[in-house]
């Protein structure tokens, strides 16, 4: 018999907006947890377990949450059913929940009830359907509220921090009040409305506090969005940007591309007005990003909002000593785990496949070499590289080999070299050139 965690949500306030399916359920259950015992209905699951104690004693909420459902999934295994109880309801910003549901360890009932959404919509006198309101999560409010501009019901705002955050996130405060609506249900209930920029000075914040902003004058990352706006404005207005395609804009992408690694190179202390020209030259690279994504959303294929979703879920996957269980001390044990992981979602046979031949011969040979060495396959030290290359350099005019050949292995060696010492070959070389550049050009003689 599979082990099974039957979860309960306790509803917004107190006891009595509890659903009598609730309380037949916790009356049934011999083994009974509570997720916090810090909720106004927590005294009615008697003699039950809280794990508050997990949330004081462990550094970050992720890893509150997979240390409760580990908890709960040893308790259903040792008991064969335990109770699991929740405020509000269980499908409403509870993350043990989904984690538990994604356990296969145990089998999942979850017993609908009240949520404080409920007595929300009935405070404001709006229906959230015809007013279309995003409901967004307050520690992740910039993220999640990226792009809107209202009506939006902020959820979590039990710090003083989250609000101060959320009143920060928003460049142009919007005209008309928020309405914070607190411990509703509740005989000390409050529902008040708040200038945006007293929110964290007048209000006093609790684990029950609620935001709702009827609009903002612009959308969180206005920036962002309208600099997408725009592309799609000039695809539509401007000849030139109307005629472009993938691979007409192939040579602009190559040289806003090392127009930023002429700014990246200019860098050093003193040199404010370096930092300009790479925000600048960054900007125009971003602009061949979005108009790739908004050709791309034009063809029906994929938008922005797919690129940033799926770098996002691809570095969460990549780095799993990060945010998960994978252990890696070192940049070197970072670089493994990256390339097995790599290796495996391309469904590639080797590490080397992938590559791009194209790349300038230097940075190709430095990532053909970093990735063998995150397999071992290295010289042992930078010593040992630099002997390949003192050998190779004694054997150039000789007949064993072409000079061809010779000079390829001395190049490939002294790559190794950088590479052991922590240095970029391909922009050592540029910024080498460059000096000379400088220098000859201080001495040219005029024409």
């Amino acid at each position: 018999m599979t082990p099974r965690v039957v979860v309960v949500g306790l509803g917004p306030a107190g006891p009595e907006l509890m659903t009598a399916a609730t309380r037949s359920t916790i009356d049934r259950a011999r083994h009974r947890y509570l997720r916090t015992a810090r909720h106004p209905a927590a005294v009615a699951v008697r003699n039950a377990q809280s794990f508050d104690e997990v949330y004081d004693s462990t550094p970050s909420f992720d890893e509150v949450y997979a240390a409760i459902v580990d908890a709960l999934v040893e308790a259903a295994a040792a008991n064969g059913e335990v109770l699991y109880a929740v405020p509000g309801s269980p499908l409403v910003s509870e993350r043990t929940v989904e984690l538990l549901r994604a356990d296969d360890r145990v089998e999942v009932e979850v017993v609908p009830s009240l949520s404080f959404l409920d007595l929300v919509w009935d405070r404001l006198g709006i229906d959230p359907l015809d007013s279309s309101v995003r409901l967004v999560d307050g520690p992740s409010f910039a993220v999640q509220a990226a792009g809107e501009r209202g009506p939006l019901l902020v959820g979590q705002c039990w710090s003083r921090q989250i609000v101060s955050d959320i009143k920060l996130a928003v460049e142009h405060p919007p005209d008309a009040p928020v309405t914070v609506l607190q411990r509703l249900g509740l005989p000390n209930e409050a529902v008040s409305e708040v200038d945006w920029g007293d929110l964290d000075r007048s209000v006093e914040v609790d684990h029950l506090t609620t935001l709702f902003v009827p609009t903002l004058a612009e959308p969180v990352a206005a920036d962002l969005v309208r600099l997408e706006e725009l592309v799609r404005t000039l695809r539509q207005r401007c000849p030139w940007d109307r005629q472009q395609t993938h691979s007409s804009l192939t040579r602009h992408l190559l040289e806003e591309t090392y127009e930023v690694l002429e700014a990246i190179e200019a860098l050093g202390p003193g040199r404010g007005a370096a930092y300009h020209h790479l925000e600048e030259e960054l900007g125009d690279l971003l602009f061949q990003v979005y108009f790739h994504s908004v050709l791309a959303a034009e063809a029906g294929q994929f938008g922005l909002a797919d690129v940033a979703r799926g770098v996002h879920d691809k570095l969460v996957h990549r780095h799993p000593h990060v945010f998960g269980t994978v252990e890696a001390e070192t940049p070197d044990a970072v670089m493994a785990n990256w390339e097995q992981i790599k290796k495996r979602e391309k469904g590639r046979q080797s590490v080397m496949d992938g590559i791009p031949g194209a790349l300038p011969s230097l940075l190709h040979a430095h990532k053909v070499q970093r990735k063998a060495a995150a397999l071992g396959v290295d010289w042992p030290s930078g010593d040992a590289a630099r002997l390949a290359a003192e050998g190779q350099l004694d054997a150039l005019g000789d007949e064993t080999a072409s000079d061809e050949e010779h000079l390829g292995d001395l190049l490939f060696a002294v790559v190794g070299i950088a590479r052991h010492l922590g240095l970029d070959p391909e922009a050592d070389l540029r910024r080498a050139t460059i000096r000379f550049r400088d220098a000859f050009s201080e001495v040219e003689p005029p024409e």
